[in-house]
């Protein structure tokens, strides 16, 4: 086999790893490693006293900085490494490195949890195991609301959990997978709008949303295509995804969630609440008939079906480059 086709089946190859062996748990798992990394920047940056919004905004772009300098110098050193064992070994610890940034096997395995204790009828369980997986309150929630919870994620997650970090490997190989996930978990650290974050917070924020403005569009594509094979409706995919997308508070969340609503003729967003406090999101879809446990089930199908999809075309991308 060929250089080119070794690094061509690199994709592939994480993909089965991944199917194989799911996201390890494990505290030697480059995204824990990645994520005290962010900890050990935040705590020499984030400043003791109160500082200005303009320090505040320098400080969190420093982290951001030196956490994908750090985690792209030492993801090219290892990978320098495997190459002098030649082709073969190089093109597997690309692929390893891949794997570690993808996890379709780990959305399936929350998703057909919370699905099962649906169908068992055991609501208190299945609000526990969404909280896992979510940031709103779980605690009074309904069926209908804890599986549109659970596609919520499965779909908004089909980008920034797998397309995202593959087409960035498309563009600048497993340095540049392992790089966006190491902005996607500074988003999920640090990226939020409160009081310590706010300004601390926004360049890992809104890096998160310019990475993955690409990848969002082409998982709204992907998801119109897979509703197509699946047998679902991709024409009210498309139109919903359309109408719909760009009324998420998210720049890019809307463009999974969209075209999943419209596919399964569901509707998603609504009220949710966090620590007691309301929030309104969007809807997306028309509320064509209520949401059940079995709509993960089809949710996690687009997910991988759409998966494969991209898998399929990188390869001829990269056997043609």
């Amino acid at each position: 086999m060929t250089e080119a086709a070794l690094y061509a089946a690199i994709p592939t190859a994480a993909f089965l790893l991944d199917t194989l062996l799911g996201d390890p748990r494990s505290s030697l798992h480059p995204v824990v490693l990645i994520g005290r990394l962010i900890s050990f920047f935040e705590k020499k940056l984030y400043p003791a006293a109160e500082a200005s919004p303009r320090s505040l905004l320098l400080r969190g772009g420093l982290v951001v900085t030196q956490v994908i300098l750090t985690t792209g110098t030492v993801t090219a050193a290892l990978l320098a490494a495997a190459s002098s064992g030649g082709a073969v070994c190089e093109a597997a610890a690309g692929a390893v490195v891949l794997y570690f940034t993808i996890t379709p096997r780990a959305l399936a395995r929350d998703g057909l949890e919370i699905y099962q204790l649906l169908k068992a009828g055991d609501i208190p369980k299945a609000r526990k195991r969404l909280s896992w997986i979510v940031g709103r309150d779980t605690d009074r929630l309904e069926e209908p609301d804890i599986a549109r919870g659970a596609v919520e994620t499965i779909a908004e997650n089909t980008t920034d959990g797998i397309l995202s970090p593959l087409f960035f490997f498309l563009l600048f190989g497993p340095v540049g997978a392992m790089c966006y996930r190491a902005a996607n978990t500074m988003d999920s650290m640090i990226g939020y709008k409160n009081d310590r974050y706010l300004y601390f917070g926004r360049t890992a924020a809104r890096l998160d949303d310019v990475l993955n403005y690409i990848p969002a569009r082409i998982t709204f594509l992907l998801f119109v295509l897979a509703s197509f094979f699946l047998g679902f409706d991709s024409k009210n995919a498309w139109k919903i995804g359309l109408r719909d997308a760009p009324k998420h508070p998210s720049p890019n969340g809307g463009y999974a969630e969209g075209p999943t609503a419209g596919a399964l003729h569901v509707q998603l967003g609504g009220w949710n609440y966090y620590e007691g406090k309301p929030e309104f999101r969007e809807y997306m879809g028309d509320p064509d008939r209520p949401l059940r446990g079995q709509d993960i089930l089809q949710a996690l199908k687009l997910m991988y079906a759409a998966t494969l999809f991209f898998i399929a075309a990188m390869t001829v991308c990269l056997l043609i480059r």
